[in-house]
């Protein structure tokens, strides 16, 4: 196996193009013989992972005589990154950890051996699969990729608190309201959340808010919604939260999560990959609230997590998620490609969810002859880095459920509509960060509204 794991990082297409001219594609033969190969980027830069997956790949290619490099790519890079690398005619064969934008976009520049996806599909059945993930992952009754697993968004807040003051679940835009002005105070913010202008974190966390008040990204006929009423006040409503109950300064991943941690936060938005670091698992993200110095699980065991919340324009809530997947590259070694994610998605399966439990969410359930082997495997996988036990061991059956629950609910802009190669489009441009941003620092929410709508529109116009 040949490893490039080191995260890649540039700032220029032609400094990215020189860096991958090294990747060849995987119809060559590898340095060692006649035995085939395949390039493999996995979008993941944390080393642990990157070695866990290296790991799995050594059994693969002992199993298959198949010869792979593993190539780590940071998220942020992505993008520009699959664009150099398809202009010089050197794409990977595979490709794992891709998001659904990810996905439409590999679709929209025809990057995806489609048949080779379908024929990973058919190989492992698709009734082991999650419906949703399927559709969500699919073009018609085209399968762009092979989902994977999933992760969802969750607003989390601090049970204790919100029983002292005698406050309900947020999980309504009222009720976020309240527990935000009741509990804002100089030492604790209401509320933290990501505002970040150009960073998909933003978009990630509005589009949660939004859904839940049925804000569209478009309509049944493929029209632009943003500047929507529902849109317009998902953003009035976010913009109250931010300016009135938050902290100061642009939020991002790493701010947001660092506020809550530091007990400086009531309520803040993440990821469910928050979960074994809240539990105080992992050396480099643990908890520092003044209760976590004699007990490191304590926001844990006094957190409490909403999937959907629901707005006054919506008839119920919404749960955003994603579903990260597996695809397989236009003029890639097919057979060997198909081959190596098979192994992924069975013999090394186990291990790939392993990785992050937390955040990897089987939305395979199991095989043909076991069809829940997988998802009742994944309640008992220990999280954690630093530290390993059961994410059991901290939270409650409730939160754990919701998690479990999630690949079956989750919604997502666009998809439904037929419009996911707009949503992978507006990746580079993030106009709806742009209009949060602008609402966070106390701009009209109509106005952001509408300079993102005709953003969206600009951008919809270019894929026509």
């Amino acid at each position: 196996m040949k490893i490039r794991s080191t995260a890649i990082v540039l700032t220029a297409v032609g400094a990215t193009a020189l860096v991958l001219s090294g990747c060849t594609s995987g119809g060559d033969s590898s340095e060692s013989g006649d035995a085939e190969s395949i390039t493999f980027w996995v979008q993941e830069d944390l080393p642990d992972r990157v070695a866990a997956t290296e790991a799995i790949v050594a059994s693969f290619e002992q199993e298959s005589g198949v010869d792979v490099e593993v190539v780590s790519v940071a998220e942020d890079q992505f993008s520009q990154l699959i664009t150099s690398s398809a202009a010089a005619g050197d794409l990977p064969d595979v490709i794992g950890g891709i998001s659904l934008p990810q996905v439409r976009t590999l679709s929209a520049n025809e990057l995806i051996d489609t048949d080779a996806v379908g024929a990973v599909i058919d190989s492992l059945d698709a009734s082991t699969f999650s419906e949703k993930a399927l559709e969500l992952t699919a073009d018609g009754d085209t399968q762009l990729a092979v989902p994977s697993e999933s992760w969802l968004q969750m607003l989390f807040y601090r049970t204790d608190l919100f029983e002292a003051a005698g406050l309900e679940a947020p999980d309504t835009y009222d009720k976020m309201l309240e527990a935000a002005e009741a509990l804002n105070s100089p030492e604790v913010a209401g509320f933290v959340g990501a505002t970040a202008p150009g960073d998909a974190f933003t978009e990630q966390t509005f589009e949660q808010v939004a859904l839940g008040n049925d804000c569209q990204l478009v309509n049944s006929d493929g029209d632009i919604e943003l500047d929507s009423e529902a849109c317009v006040g998902a953003l009035q409503f976010y913009g109250d939260l931010t300016t009135n109950y938050s902290v100061p300064g642009a939020q991002d991943v790493d701010t947001t999560r660092a506020t809550y941690f530091a007990g400086e936060a009531a309520m803040f938005i993440w990821s469910s990959f928050v979960l074994d670091e809240m539990a105080g698992l992992r050396e480099d993200a643990k908890p520092t609230c003044p209760e976590c110095a004699a007990d490191p699980a304590f926001l844990a065991q006094n957190s409490g997590v909403v999937t959907s919340i629901a707005g006054p324009d919506n008839d119920g809530p919404a749960q955003f998620g994603e579903i990260t997947s597996w695809t397989i590259t236009d003029g890639a070694n097919a057979e060997a490609s198909q081959q190596f994610i098979e192994y992924m998605m069975s013999d090394g399966y186990q291990d790939w969810i392993a990785i992050a439990p937390e955040g990897k969410v089987p939305v395979r359930f199991g095989t043909t002859d076991s069809p829940t082997e997988y998802s009742d495997l994944w309640a008992t996988l220990p999280a954690g880095v630093d530290t390993k036990a059961p994410l059991s061991d901290f939270y409650s059956a409730e939160v754990l459920d919701a998690v479990a629950a999630g690949p079956e609910d989750i919604a997502r802009w666009a998809i439904p509509q037929g419009q996911g190669d707009l949503l992978g489009a507006l990746q580079g441009e993030q106009p709806v960060a742009e209009a949060v941003s602008d609402v966070a620092q106390g701009g009209d929410a109509e106005q952001a509204a509408q300079t993102a709508a005709e953003a969206a529109r600009s951008v919809q116009e270019s894929l026509q």
